[in-house]
């Protein structure tokens, strides 16, 4: 089965979106995810406890289908949407 068309600019759009809500110094956001997203997820079950010195982490197996799941729900390119350019 041939891999699903991602719309690169939602993408790109939602990476700026969680990027922004880190926003300090005018216009400096932190490289990574903020903690309260992390602290949500871990809270409903979708990754593992977050805490920790690793730099990654871990999806488990219900964040794993949701995030499947969301990925096809909000990237995939549709064909009937006129909004955004092929890449």
């Amino acid at each position: 089965m041939a891999e699903p068309k991602l719309d690169t600019d939602k993408l790109d759009d939602a990476a700026l979106a969680i990027l922004s809500l880190t926003l300090h110094d005018g216009n400096r956001v932190w490289k990574g995810i903020d903690w309260s997203i992390t602290d949500r997820l871990h809270a409903k079950g979708l990754i593992h406890d977050p805490i920790g010195k690793a730099k990654s982490l871990a999806l488990t197996e219900a964040g794993l289908a949701r995030a499947e799941s969301a990925l096809a729900e909000l990237f995939v390119k549709r064909s009937d949407d006129p909004k955004r350019s092929e890449r």
